[in-house]
């Protein structure tokens, strides 16, 4: 899928994290281009949430830098963070919305505290988004009457209220049955082609890494590091390391280190 550019919009140069004496990554260095989507897997422990957490500026890095548009995140402040954080989006795996407001309150909710537009203003533009993923005639739910894919829905809304050039989402299709996280595939490749938003999405679905992924990079815990990068079908079919092969084919190890996929018994 040749959908992005070939300019930077984000670079990671360098980058070891940790907290406290366990450092879970080291000398991670890698650039997203922009209007791709850019796909972060790897297994539990790898350090997919940190490696998120320190792209959105939430962790400063023990060593090395965090560029959006060139700018280190982490080194920037006060009006040049605002600014940069302004072009960036993030939604969480359960939505993260608040409870006690609907979905349109909660889309506006970016609106209201960064910007000074009128509170009819916000609205319009709250239901501009919500439109944008199929949610608008939910604007006056609240999320306990919604469905877990509509949640996620609302979060990518919220999300891309300020219009963010660059949009991360955490597992976006965890928790979800594979024809809503087949729908959700679908309107990420939709926002991304009609709109031109980057998507950095964490994530070990395989269904849907296949589906949106322009290339992807597979963290490990034991190296603390990258240990394959490129399309999905690349690290498949032609990595020469066993553990990626094994993870993109959903084979498991046996007991004598080869490895053998997992079928169910015939009943």
């Amino acid at each position: 899928m040749e959908r992005h550019e070939t300019e930077t919009i984000l670079q990671v140069v360098g980058l070891s994290a940790g907290y406290e004496e366990e450092i879970l990554l080291e000398n991670v260095s890698f650039e997203v281009r922009r209007g791709e989507v850019f796909v972060i897997l790897g297994g539990s422990g790898s350090g997919k949430s940190t490696l998120l957490k320190h792209m959105i500026g939430l962790i400063p890095p023990l060593e090395g830098t965090v560029l959006i548009d060139g700018r280190d995140i982490a080194a920037a402040q006060a009006k040049e963070r605002r600014e940069i954080l302004r072009r960036i989006g993030v939604t969480y795996q359960s939505g993260a919305l608040f409870g006690s407001m609907t979905l349109l309150e909660n889309v506006c909710l970016p609106l209201e505290e960064f910007t000074e537009l009128p509170s009819e203003a916000c609205r319009r533009v709250g239901m501009l988004k919500l439109s944008l993923v199929g949610l608008e005639n939910y604007a006056d739910h609240f999320p306990s009457e919604v469905s877990g894919g509509m949640k996620k829905r609302a979060g990518i809304a919220r999300a891309m209220a300020l219009d963010p050039e660059l949009l991360f989402l955490d597992e976006p299709s965890a928790g979800l049955d594979p024809i809503t996280s087949a729908e959700l595939d679908q309107l990420i490749l939709q926002l991304c082609r009609s709109l031109g938003i980057t998507f950095v999405v964490v994530s070990h679905e395989l269904a849907s890494i296949f589906e949106i992924a322009d290339r992807v990079i597979m963290l490990d815990k034991k190296s603390r590091s990258i240990i394959a990068a490129g399309t999905p079908e690349d690290l498949r079919d032609l990595s020469d390391d066993p553990y990626v092969r094994r993870f993109f084919r959903r084979e498991a190890e046996d007991r004598n280190g080869a490895a053998e996929r997992v079928r169910k018994s015939p009943t």
